[in-house]
């Protein structure tokens, strides 16, 4: 896939390093423009070299990395890390970003105990 002139298709290269699972993804992070290569908004068949700076917004946090080496095929995860130099902001801490789906007791739904009972109440039947 690499050519002549040292160049690796951008897809390509996010997926062989890992910042997204699937070259698919790779392709409509490009497509949606989720990713820019030195500040340019990239297709997926831009080529990417030695020394490019990588942005990819993945799962709302950008990352930002500097190419050092030039793959094609994916590769294991400690190998990947030495493909590119990361300069990404740190994560926001756990504090800010919060619990995801947590509810008090009681809250929500009823179930279906809860649910025949309130039938019961109200003297309605179940069908």
């Amino acid at each position: 896939m690499g050519n002549a002139a040292g160049t690796v298709r951008v897809d390509s290269w996010i997926w062989a390093v890992r910042l997204l699972k699937t070259r698919s993804a790779a392709g409509e992070a490009c497509r949606g423009g989720h990713v820019r290569v030195n500040g340019v908004r990239a297709k997926p068949a831009q080529g990417v070299k030695v020394g490019d700076e990588v942005r990819v917004r993945v799962e709302g946090r950008e990352r930002v990395v500097v190419v050092a080496r030039l793959i094609v095929k994916r590769v294991g995860a400690p190998v990947a890390a030495e493909c590119y130099e990361d300069k990404s902001p740190p994560p926001p801490p756990k504090e800010l970003t919060g619990p995801v789906g947590i509810r008090d007791r009681g809250a929500g739904r009823p179930s279906k105990r809860e649910r025949r009972s309130i039938e019961k109440l109200f003297g309605r039947s179940m069908r």
